[in-house]
């Protein structure tokens, strides 16, 4: 298999060439195709179910040809290729009709499946990782609690040591694919009286096993991507534990690094895709709007952002292909995305006014309401705006910590 940059490309296109279809280039106009720009998915259930099942077969299908897992270790089915290979190849895939590996990709194979390859014994490794890559399991994130989000170090799921095993008890909350995943990575305290980043223990979680009770949370707008995770007296082999004893905050740490990276590189799907001077001229035009001053003015700085943060993109994988280390563009990348797909629907709302509150049938206009009721969530998930903001402030620009301000 190839492994110069140029070679690799090649390869790509020739394996995409062989499994998928080329995207339609066909400009945008106004009125045809699909108008969804929500981030979250609003699928019915059996048309969710179906999306999943595509995304792990073509999740398979990238495997078996060597793209499953591009920066992976050979022993695991990996390339043992750089970051640079793996941007090349989500560039040349963009340019193909292929299921969307979401439910995947975010969580499972983006974080969780690094962090076992960073932490975890070689029997975690061998059990999980060809399993993960191959589209065979599916993996969720148990970390935040009803009372610890942003503040993760403050969990108080339970784990209390009973010979071999841990007997784990309490809930977690805002979990995504929960539903659909067959095991997550599980933050518990198991030393109450340490100081709160010292008493955690991270452990590998089966989801079917006895006393694990999955609920999903109905969204504003309309789908239930997140779930709560309820653990009753729950019993996990030490085996299945992540690290060492109390050492758990290590292991989470390198899980919210990968979070940062690999939300920040996220597209933003259909939503994102709308954001283009051709669609949104054309909402104005849509609602006799074109002349407004003030709409004018506010799509061409929400235009601006949007080309900065892509040019921003542009500038971190050139430096990646120039062998340089990831830089703070991921947390920057984050900002950019959420703060452009907010502004979006704010814009959207102005523009539509009372068009956006009720399904008219016009094509384009109420299917904004979907990105509008996911603006609150887009400013925590990945991190929220705060926590993104101090990292760029303390590890970027060097400013005190707030506690030393």
């Amino acid at each position: 298999m190839a492994t110069d940059l140029a070679d690799f490309t090649r390869e790509a296109h020739e394996f995409l060439d062989a499994h998928a279809r080329r995207r339609s280039t066909e400009e945008f106009h106004w009125g045809q195709g699909s108008d969804r720009v929500g981030y979250f998915s609003t699928l019915p259930a059996e048309e969710e179910a179906a999306a999943v099942d595509a995304a792990r077969a073509w999740q398979r299908t990238r495997f078996e040809n060597g793209f499953g897992w591009i920066t992976g270790p050979a022993e695991f089915g990996g390339r043992d290729l750089g970051q640079v290979h793996a941007l090349a190849y989500d560039a040349v895939e963009a340019e193909y009709d292929v299921p969307d590996t979401g439910v995947l990709d975010v969580i499972g194979l983006g974080m969780i499946g690094p962090t076992i390859l960073t932490h975890g014994t070689p029997q975690q490794r061998e059990r999980y990782l060809r399993q993960m890559y191959s589209g065979e399991v599916i993996a969720c994130q148990l970390f935040s609690e009803p009372a610890a989000g942003s503040d993760l170090a403050g969990v108080t799921t339970r784990a209390v040591r009973d010979g071999d095993h841990w007997v784990i008890n309490g809930q977690k909350v805002w979990t995504s694919v929960a539903q659909h995943a067959q095991f997550g990575e599980l933050l518990c305290r198991t030393d109450p009286d340490a100081p709160k980043h010292r008493g955690i223990t991270a452990f590998l979680l089966d989801l079917d096993t006895p006393g694990v009770e999955v609920r999903p949370l109905r969204q504003m707008t309309g789908g239930a991507e997140f779930n709560e995770v309820f653990l009753t007296d729950v019993r996990i082999p030490d085996t299945q534990r992540l690290g060492a004893v109390d050492e758990g905050w290590k292991v989470a740490l390198t899980t919210l690094m990968n979070e940062r990276a690999t939300v920040g590189g996220e597209t933003g799907g259909p939503a994102a895709a709308a954001l283009t001077a051709d669609r949104l001229t054309a909402l104005l035009r849509a609602v006799s709007r074109e002349d407004d001053a003030a709409l004018r003015r506010d799509l061409a700085s929400l235009l601006a952002s949007v080309h900065a943060a892509k040019s921003l993109n542009e500038r971190a994988a050139r430096r990646l292909r120039a062998g340089s280390a990831p830089g703070p563009e991921g947390s920057i990348s984050k900002l950019a995305l959420t703060q452009n797909l907010i502004r979006a629907s704010r814009f959207a709302a102005d523009a539509l006014g009372p068009r956006i509150l009720a399904d008219t049938g016009a094509w384009g206009t109420f299917a904004w309401a979907d990105l509008l009721l996911s603006a609150p969530a887009l400013r925590i998930l990945g991190g929220t705006e705060e926590i993104m903001k101090n990292i760029l402030a303390e590890r970027v620009l060097g400013m005190p910590k707030e506690g030393a301000r």
